[in-house]
């Protein structure tokens, strides 16, 4: 949300960055990433400390990835709390699952702007803009329907509990996060 000065953080963004700056936690999340495992939740919420110090955080942030269990919003309370930071909000987007498995399945990147695309939701003219130019539309391997359905039970057995938890400390706002970009954008500011 560069335009209100609030960062989004985004959890895959902060462990690339860690382990390029060679943090003690980026090291050892790297460590273990290369053993093929994923990083722990101790070494993710010692990533997110350490990014929640820099300067551009300290008017707030918007933490995008995390928490996914119960036990990583207990974990995130903790930690908040010890740094005299408690979360204000948790947004809930609010989408249809079967127009969500469009949005991800039907995502392409151009080969040469390296623009994001939807084969359902994008122009033609925006699809024919990156073929035409010479360049390919291409799929992320893990966008396909089996993938991202065994995505979706995850986060129906481990994530969604999470609104319900939110809820419960009268943290929880949703915003409905169907139409354009744009519209779904303000609901998000309007909420904040």
């Amino acid at each position: 949300m560069a335009d209100r000065n609030i960062p989004q953080i985004s959890t895959g963004d902060m462990l690339r960055a860690a382990i390029a700056a060679g943090t003690r936690f980026g090291q050892q999340g790297q460590e273990i990433m290369a053993s093929g495992q994923l990083v722990p939740d101790d070494i993710m919420l010692g990533i997110i400390s350490e990014r929640l110090v820099e300067s551009d955080a300290a008017d707030g942030f918007i933490l995008d990835g995390f928490p996914r269990t119960k036990k990583q919003a207990l974990d995130l309370e903790e930690l908040l709390g010890s740094m005299e930071k408690p979360l204000d909000v948790a947004i809930h987007m609010d989408v249809d699952l079967n127009i969500l498995m469009k949005r991800l399945t039907g995502r392409r990147t151009c080969s040469l702007t390296g623009k994001l695309l939807n084969i359902y939701f994008s122009s033609q003219e925006e699809l024919d803009e990156c073929v035409h130019s010479g360049g390919e539309l291409i799929q992320r391997e893990d966008d396909n329907e089996e993938t991202i359905s065994h995505r979706l039970d995850v986060y129906r057995q481990q994530t969604e509990p999470l609104i319900g938890f939110y809820r419960s400390r009268g943290k929880l706002k949703t915003v409905l996060a169907e139409g354009s970009v744009d519209d779904v954008y303000q609901r998000l500011l309007d909420v904040l």
